[in-house]
């Protein structure tokens, strides 16, 4: 069992990646692997609607995004971790997002991402999580992934690494996140012993509301 953590913040060792490091050292002593993939920070376009990756399999701008998908593809669950920006997520994370979901959609049918859990993690100095959360989670919800909560909404606050490791509420609740996703891995895994397999993809009646 594998999960693949998402830093989608510009500073690659700031706090999402304390964050997310956390939910890693949990997740060991759980007995599941993972790997925290940083999306870096050189400049990452929104979508374009070109649907090149309709035809190829891969989204048109050839950086982080695709590099994602051909490990999420491997990968048995997901988290996604963000800054807040503007009680927002990362406007790189924002655009990383979009391309890397649209395109698994469109070019794979979405088979990297369907009925794997996903859980959406923002660290912030002060506020504008609830927003930023609301936000990420948009993402694994429209793709039938099974979204993993904790105790509380999924934030962290302070304004560098260290600082991170002073909110005791922030830290608990990354840990019960971390097992929740653990046991929620374990239980899939029972379920496929058992011969109990997903549900079937039906096609999607698009409903046009213009008339």
């Amino acid at each position: 069992m594998k999960v693949l953590m998402v830093n989608g913040s510009p500073h690659e060792k700031g706090c999402t990646n304390a964050a997310l490091s956390v939910i890693a050292d949990t997740l060991r002593e759980e007995g599941v692997e993972s790997e925290i993939f940083w999306i870096g920070n050189k400049p990452l376009t929104g979508c374009v609607a070109c649907l090149h990756c309709a035809k190829t399999g891969k989204c048109v701008y050839d950086d982080s995004v695709n590099r994602f998908r051909e490990k999420a593809a491997e990968a048995d669950a997901f988290v996604f971790g963000s800054p807040v920006h503007y009680a927002a997520a990362a406007g790189s994370m924002a655009s990383f997002m979009d391309r890397a979901f649209y395109s698994e959609s469109a070019g794979n049918g979405g088979k990297a991402f369907r009925h794997k859990p996903a859980a959406c993690i923002v660290s912030a100095r002060r506020a504008g999580t609830t927003a930023a959360l609301e936000q990420l989670f948009k993402y694994p919800m429209i793709q039938q992934m099974p979204v993993i909560s904790s105790g509380y909404w999924n934030m962290v606050h302070g304004s560098k690494p260290e600082d991170i490791f002073k909110d005791e509420e922030g830290i608990w609740i990354l840990k019960t996140l971390a097992r929740n996703m653990a046991y929620f891995l374990k239980c899939l895994d029972a379920g496929k012993a058992a011969g109990i397999c997903p549900p079937p993809v039906t096609a999607k009646p698009k409903t046009d509301f213009v008339r």
